[in-house]
């Protein structure tokens, strides 16, 4: 997996990234080398769509 960070970002410190495949994994931009959170892929694009719609 490799990790990205939204285009919307730009170029600041205080980023989410995450890592997407059988689970998605998400951390801190300025905390790499510490822990992350991770969700079934499924879970994700269920998130990512009521974020897109507006229910959250």
């Amino acid at each position: 997996m490799s990790w990205h960070k939204s285009s919307y970002s730009g170029e600041g410190a205080n980023c989410v990234e995450v890592a997407e495949g059988d689970q998605t994994l998400m951390r801190d931009t300025q905390y790499r080398d510490q822990a992350h959170l991770a969700v079934p892929a499924d879970e994700w694009r269920a998130f990512i769509t009521a974020a897109a719609d507006g229910e959250l």
